[in-house]
């Protein structure tokens, strides 16, 4: 089967200005995702983007930047889901994956096993990371309420969270109007792995957890 990736890699970012090409570990944020698609054999690797120079560094990464994106799916609000099916209108596959670029941890051993398994289930797959239950909500005179009842909160349950890695569907099924929760399945990443970069500050963890990481090897 055919499969696609689509990295969505706007120009816009306001927590780090041109987040998605600032310089990581001495490449661009971006081809760290587009190297580890390439090598977990993806066929077609495919940047959206509204931005040229994106588009330019994508293609210096062997990525294929067929078009830009039209500006009213390049907003600050801008969904995961419209951006793919606008890809899936200029380029044909029968397995989507997206790969946001802010998850440059993430290996090509954790695409090719999502991948795998969305083969063997035939289910959409989304990528997870195990998480702490203690979550509250608070009112406006700081009192906490507790996002689940306290009995819940089991020594030995396991609770887990997308985090943002790696989404995994067949295109036909997107097409017709469902989506990566339609009967999902979870493929767990470590946490080391799962950092999504969005603030400054989670370049300075991302490159710390990279080097530590390097040191293990």
């Amino acid at each position: 089967m055919a499969t696609l990736a689509v990295i969505p890699a706007r120009g816009g970012s306001k927590g780090i200005p041109r987040k998605n090409i600032v310089d990581f570990a001495g490449k661009p944020l971006i081809a760290w995702t587009i190297e580890a698609a390439r090598r977990a054999g993806v066929e077609r690797v495919l940047v959206s983007t509204d931005d040229p120079e994106i588009a330019e560094v994508a293609r210096r990464f062997d990525a294929e930047v067929p078009f830009l994106r039209p500006a009213h799916l390049s907003g600050d609000d801008a969904a995961a889901l419209p951006v793919v099916l606008h890809a899936l209108e200029q380029v044909e596959a029968d397995t989507v994956v997206l790969l946001q670029p802010t998850s440059p941890l993430r290996t090509a051993a954790d695409i090719s096993g999502s991948l795998k398994l969305h083969h063997v289930t035939g289910r959409p797959v989304v990528s997870v990371a195990r998480a702490k239950p203690w979550l509250f909500t608070m009112s406006e005179d700081g009192g906490l309420t507790p996002s689940l009842p306290l009995q819940d909160r089991r020594q030995n349950a396991q609770f887990f969270a997308p985090n943002g890695a790696i989404y995994v569907a067949e295109a036909m099924k997107l097409r017709n109007g469902e989506s990566w929760w339609s009967n999902a399945v979870g493929f767990e990443m470590p946490a080391e792995r799962s950092i999504d970069i969005d603030e400054p500050a989670d370049l300075v963890i991302a490159r710390a957890l990279l080097e530590n990481g390097r040191n293990r090897l």
